[in-house]
This record gives structure tokens, C-alpha cells and sequence, in this order.
């Protein structure tokens, strides 16, 4: 029984990890690199033979951790891809806009270089596109939470609950192989406790080795109070100064919690009623993945969803899906709050905008999410004075704030808390899905506890589960 880690190793992103026992070989997570430092793995050919796979067992919807199915399928693979229900829905608007994303970005750049007369960095073709995505679509399970799933006769997988985005799930394998018995746990991504819209994280009682993510493993989210009071002020402030108020949001939990606290903050009258653009179609897709999963959802929000003032629903609110209706939001004159993708501003609808506005000292550029290295987001956050968008400067004038208490992730101690739900130390730890300093932080912390054995594995390291 071995395990290879072949993301998410080193670096938050690319999540993807290969378990050879009982004669399966078992994919889980096949997700998309998106730091700039190593966008070029995207490109390379499956690690592994792709007729060898037999299965793929998806944690949730994020492109780190679904992004590279349509590739593996364009390159032969034949078996199918195991998720919840809900992270069959959304993986189903998430891919589809990646393929759409990926033609136009291609088109883009071949235009840009010929006109250049260079030659870009990488291929100037979509690294798949919308049609191979829908066809990978075809080949997407869905599973229960909490209910075995047969493998074969010697592995089991059950998925529980995650707590970090609609249908978000932590792997949970069980293998009998050679008169022995392994539990394998892979964290996938963990959310905090005590969060609006989905329930808290299922805490697992079993397990011989686990693979725990530390995005935030080396830092507690700040106290900065309720996170409705920290955007209640931002949105004031920039309504006070006449500027607008830019959120690149995650279509999927982030944009839904932003707007569970915005129409909060509408309700009470603590804000204007100002014009919201949710400008996302697949933000306004997923918003309709949770309404038609509200069982999901946590007993606060099924009872929101069922009142005369539900999140999702308020005074101002607009849903934006052509993109001539997005080019329109920048002709209005006064105030207003536009949440697009993608939420690292690495494409999407918010890089236009950002265009417009972040060279306005009017304007506020709200992150509510984790910007990895090598992104635009994270050069904005980390007080860049110009940045490059669509291969133009832009001075950054505009205030850029951040409220760190939205994230979707567990921070240190919500990881620990997670990791004692464990009855008995398991027989190796693995962090992974974390920035070299975060994991190390995380590793220390628990490796300081009696009994655990502790690893970070490098890229395409392998260890032998004994």
C-alpha cells in the first residue's frame, strides 16, 4: 500500500494524490495549479498512466481540487469520478466555465502576442475546452454523505461532511489488504466552526494516516469582531468617499456568504441601499445549487430560506449573466457593490472592473478570500503600487481592505481542533495543501503532541503505507 502525493505538495493548489492498495489504484482530487510558479504542471502529462486509474474521488467543487478532470478524461481516462451530489451539481458549473475561460484566455493571448510579435510562455491553445469538460461531466457519481461506497470487496470510501463549501467532503478509505486493515483519511479542504450557510466540519474518530490540509496552518483568522461589522464599515466608508466597492468573490460559498451578510446588513438598515452586482454567472448558478440543496445547508439558513427575508433575495440586488450587462456596471454613476470572479483575480469578470477602478482613490477593493503566491490578488494585498491587467500597468490608488474572518478554511486552531477528534493518534500525519511556512507551522504544532508521527511530502514523493 502506497501513496503518492502529486499536488498540493509544497504549494495550495493542484490538489491530487494517487493510493495504490489492494490492487485499485485511487486518484484523490485531481485538481488545477493556479500559482504562477508552477502553472506549468497544468501542461505536463498524467503522472500516472491513465488506463492504470480506476477511480477518482473528488473532495469538492474548487478548481484546485476538480480542475484537471477534463484533462485526465481527454487523455484517457474511462472510470468514473465519485463526489456529493451537490459537488456533482457545482463541479458541473465550475468546469464548464473553467473550458469557457480557457478557449477565451487562449484566443486572447494569440491575439496579444501576434500583435506583440512574441512568442507567449505557454501553449497558446485552452488547456481544455468547454465541450471536453462537458464530456468529463458525463463520467461525474453522485454520492451520499456518510453512506459506504464499494470500491471493491477490499475498499470502502465514505464521504463526510467538510464544512468548507456546499458539498465540500473529507475522504474517508477503508482497505483490507494481506489479513490487515488501514483507515486513510484526506482532510480535502476544512472550514471553520460556527459559520452561516454550512454545517460545522464532521470530526473523525479513526484513522491509521491522515493527509490534513494547512492552508491557514500557521496563522488564527484575526479577531476582527463579526464579519458583518467589518464590512458594514467598509461599505459606509465607501459610500461616504463616492467610490465603488469591488469584492472579488468565489462563485462558490464565498459569493453566497457575502451576500447572506450584505442582505443581513440591508434588512437592519445598517447600510444604503445601494445596487449589489452579483456579476458571476456561475456565481448565479451555484447560488441556485444551494437553494436546490438546502438540506445541506445549517438550520439558521434553512429557516432564512424559508422567511419573508431570505440571504439570497434582497432590495438592490441585481444578478448579472451577459457580458453586456457586466460592461454596463461601469457607466453608472454613484455608489455601488460589485462582487466578480474570479476571487485571486486571475481571470474573470473582476479583472475588467479592476481596470476601471483600482486607479480611483475613490474606490475600495474588498478581499473576503485566500490569494495564493504568484496571483494578482495576492500582489494587490501585499501593497503593490501598479500591476499588470490584460498586459497593461494600472497604479494602485484604490483603498484595499480584507476581511480575513470569511475565509472558508480552518485556520491553526480550528486544524487542531479537527485532528483531536481523532480516538487514538493515527500512525502518520501528512501535511500537505499548505505555503512551505504554514505547513511547517502546522506540522510543528502537532508534532509536539505524544505519539504523532509527522511528515510534509514533497512533489511526487511516495512513502510506503506499512
Amino acid at each position: 500500500m502506497q501513496l503518492t502525493f502529486l499536488g498540493a505538495a509544497g504549494q495550495v493548489t493542484g490538489s491530487r494524490y494517487l493510493l495504490e492498495a489492494a490492487g485499485l489504484k485511487i486518484l484523490i482530487d485531481c485538481g488545477l495549479f493556479q500559482e504562477r510558479d508552477f502553472l506549468a504542471r497544468n501542461w505536463e502529462s498524467s503522472p500516472v498512466p491513465v488506463g492504470d486509474i480506476d477511480h477518482v474521488l473528488l473532495t469538492h467543487a474548487h478548481l484546485d481540487h476538480c480542475g484537471l478532470v477534463p484533462r485526465l478524461v481527454a487523455q484517457g481516462y474511462r472510470g468514473p469520478v465519485l463526489a456529493t451530489r451537490a459537488s456533482v451539481d457545482l463541479a458541473g458549473i465550475v468546469l464548464r466555465d473553467s473550458g469557457r475561460l480557457q478557449e477565451e484566455d487562449a484566443a486572447f493571448k494569440r491575439r496579444r502576442h501576434q500583435r506583440e510579435g512574441r512568442q507567449g510562455r505557454f501553449p497558446e491553445v485552452p488547456l481544455y475546452t468547454e465541450r471536453e469538460a462537458e464530456t468529463a461531466l458525463a463520467q461525474f457519481r453522485g454520492v451520499r454523505y456518510d453512506e459506504p461506497v464499494a470500491l471493491s470487496d477490499q475498499v470502502t470510501a465514505w464521504f463526510r461532511d467538510a464544512g468548507h463549501i456546499l458539498g465540500s467532503a473529507i475522504v474517508e478509505l477503508h482497505v483490507r489488504e494481506d489479513d490487515r486493515s488501514r483507515r486513510i483519511v484526506f482532510s480535502g479542504d476544512i472550514g471553520q466552526w460556527d459559520r452561516p450557510l454550512v454545517r460545522d466540519p464532521s470530526l473523525v474518530a479513526d484513522a491509521d494516516y491522515v493527509i490534513v490540509e494547512s492552508t491557514y496552518g500557521g496563522r488564527r483568522h484575526a479577531d476582527e469582531g463579526p464579519p458583518d461589522d467589518a464590512l458594514c464599515e467598509i461599505v459606509n466608508d465607501t459610500e461616504a468617499r463616492g467610490g465603488n466597492l469591488l469584492i472579488p468573490t468565489f462563485a462558490i460559498e464565498r459569493a453566497q456568504e457575502v451576500l447572506y451578510y450584505l442582505s443581513k446588513l440591508v434588512w437592519q438598515d445598517r447600510i444604503p441601499h445601494l445596487l449589489v452586482f452579483l456579476d458571476s454567472p456561475m456565481a448565479v448558478n451555484a447560488t441556485e445549487v444551494f437553494l436546490r440543496y438546502s438540506e445541506c445547508l445549517d438550520e439558521e439558513t434553512q429557516g432564512l430560506l424559508r422567511s419573508s427575508r431570505p440571504p439570497f433575495a434582497f432590495p438592490g440586488l441585481r444578478l448579472v449573466r451577459t457580458v453586456e450587462e457586466s460592461k454596463a456596471i461601469n457607466r453608472i454613476r454613484g455608489t455601488c457593490v460589485i462582487m466578480a470572479g474570479s476571487g485571486m483575480c486571475t481571470g474573470g469578470r473582476i479583472k475588467h472592473h479592476l481596470e476601471h477602478q483600482i486607479g480611483r482613490l475613490q474606490t475600495t477593493v474588498l478581499f473576503v478570500g485566500y490569494q495564493a503566491q504568484g496571483t494578482l490578488g495576492r500582489q494587490i494585498v501585499d501593497g503593490a503600487s501598479e500591476v499588470r491587467i490584460h498586459g497593461q500597468l494600472h497604479p494602485v490608488r484604490a483603498r484595499i481592505a480584507q476581511i480575513h474572518g470569511l475565509s472558508a478554511h480552518a485556520d491553526q486552531e480550528d486544524l487542531r481542533r479537527w485532528m483531536h477528534g481523532f480516538a487514538r493518534p493515527p500512525r502518520g500525519i501528512f501535511v500537505t495543501h499548505g505555503e512551505p511556512a504554514s505547513s511547517q507551522a502546522l506540522a510543528a504544532l502537532l508534532a509536539a503532541q505524544p505519539g504523532q508521527r509527522v511528515t510534509i511530502p514533497a512533489y511526487q514523493q511516495t512513502v510506503v503505507l506499512d
